[in-house]
């Protein structure tokens, strides 16, 4: 369960960078960010994956930059789903999406959080 709530506080202040930073993503509330974060880790979860199978050719064919896309998407849909986070275009979102994966392997390479090395010995 800590696990589980740090990642969530994680992804939640990674968000919240995002809206500050990226002009054109906005948060209304304490609690749409609270929300879009567990639903941001919930599709990135469950979705992504089978997004990121679907769209393999074209990732390839674009030597990985399309996953850029995949994450955009990702980003949209939350703010789709969420009230009070709103993306306002297609940039944004994968503007935002990159922030928020930068800040949080940014918090995740200072916290501790187990790292592929360490699972090697």
């Amino acid at each position: 369960m800590g696990r589980f709530l740090m990642h969530w506080l994680t992804t939640g202040l990674a968000l919240w960078v995002s809206a500050w930073i990226v002009p054109g993503v906005s948060i209304e509330t304490p609690a749409a960010l609270l929300v879009a974060a567990l639903v941001l880790g919930f599709i990135n979860a469950i979705l992504k994956p089978i997004l990121v199978i679907l769209t393999l050719p074209i990732t390839i064919l674009t030597l990985g930059l399309f996953y850029f896309v995949v994450n955009g998407a990702a980003y949209a849909l939350t703010s789709y789903l969420v009230p009070g986070f709103k993306v306002d275009s297609v940039g944004a979102a994968i503007l935002g999406a990159l922030v928020v994966s930068l800040v949080s392997w940014f918090i995740g390479a200072f916290t501790g959080r187990p790292q592929r090395r360490d699972f090697e010995r």
